[in-house]
């Protein structure tokens, strides 16, 4: 056997001032209660929450605090996700710091949540680290998954254990959990998929074993979820097969297909044929978008300027995910449901999706 303890905090985010104190408060009933607990993940965006207003270089102090809860405990930490300001764009980045305080990689988010996460550079290069007499784990943030391409990779370098922060506070949630226990099984490794609260996500937050099968999933309130998991279970089925039955990892190695859809400089004419990637809105204005209907022979009035998700209508450049980015960004202590992008023609929301 392989035992290994990861713990995931599920807990409110507020995105109108800095949640460093209470997770903080949270490691530290945490480590009370669990002591025996030897990785830590938090939710995307848990440290300041989903303002590009709060964007910074790294390494940064907050980082720093990090390390130095890492080194307190002696644990793996990565607490969850912040926006990165460098060389003039925005990413959201992960750190992952080892039990020495030590921060061993930084992870760029591969796909923003577009068109709603707006203003948000994806990230090119993958992470991947492994713990001593443990195995291989890697990084995945929220969206990342509805790709399966990105788990895959990780898979095939050998990753035993995904770890997932994500922010799903839209209405989406059940079709994540559903990605969770596919990417688990069809990879055959152990996914930790952590969620927040309130400004921070629905909760829900799910752990999946090599098998797919669900090992936790939890409520939408504040959560401490430590689990064991034996990383040998990974290479049982990665060499049996999934309940010794699929061998998907094998079958992939040993394809006769080659995915030219891949290759860099392939065209695909269908793909462009979808029109632009942007907020859905009045069917209308799509419809003037996609050239279907003249402006001059429309009966509806082009939107006032400012409406949230017309701005491809109008001419109008969309502001960054959350305020106008990380210089002159929306006042945080003005943020609210009503600052928020969304679909004017939709139902309320109380929280951005990520």
């Amino acid at each position: 056997m392989k035992p290994f303890s990861i713990a995931g905090i599920q807990m409110p985010v507020v995105a109108s001032k800095g949640n460093v104190a209470l997770m903080k408060h949270k490691l530290d009933v945490l480590m009370s209660v669990y002591p025996w607990v030897q990785m830590v993940l938090y939710s995307e965006l848990c440290p300041f929450g989903p303002l590009t207003y709060y964007a910074q270089s790294f390494p940064n102090e907050t980082e720093e605090e990090f390390q130095e809860l890492a080194r307190k405990y002696n644990i793996w930490l990565v607490p969850g996700s912040m926006f990165q300001v460098r060389d003039a764009k925005i990413y959201n980045t992960a750190s992952v710091i080892d039990p020495n305080g030590k921060v061993v990689g930084r992870y760029d988010k591969m796909f923003p949540f577009l068109p709603y996460e707006e203003g948000v550079t994806g990230g090119s290069e993958f992470l991947i680290w492994d713990v001593p007499e443990i195995g291989r784990f890697g990084l995945s943030i929220c969206y990342d998954m509805w790709f399966p391409e990105t788990s895959r990779t990780l898979a095939v370098q050998g990753v035993e254990v995904i770890l997932h922060p994500t922010l799903t506070g839209s209405i989406d949630r059940d079709i994540e959990l559903s990605i969770a226990q596919a990417t688990a099984a069809c990879n055959q490794c152990f996914v930790f998929d952590i969620n927040g609260l309130a400004d921070g996500g629905t909760g829900r937050s799910i752990v999946c074993g090599p098998d797919g099968r669900v090992l936790y999933q939890a409520g939408t309130g504040p959560e401490l979820i430590p689990i064991e998991v034996d990383l040998d279970r990974v290479q049982r089925s990665r060499e049996h097969g999934v309940l010794r039955l699929g061998q998907p990892l094998k079958s992939f190695r040993d394809r006769n297909v080659h995915f030219d859809v891949y290759e860099k400089d392939k065209k695909h004419p269908y793909l462009q044929s979808l029109g632009p990637l942007m907020k859905p809105t009045r069917m209308e204005q799509l419809l003037k978008v996609h050239h279907v209907l003249p402006v001059e022979s429309s009966a509806v009035e082009p939107p006032p300027e400012g409406i949230p998700g017309t701005e491809m209508a109008t001419g109008h450049a969309p502001p960054p995910f959350g305020g106008e980015g990380a210089a002159g960004a929306t006042n945080p202590a003005d943020a609210d449901a009503s600052t928020w992008p969304v679909d004017p023609d939709g139902p309320p929301v109380s929280h951005p999706p990520s």
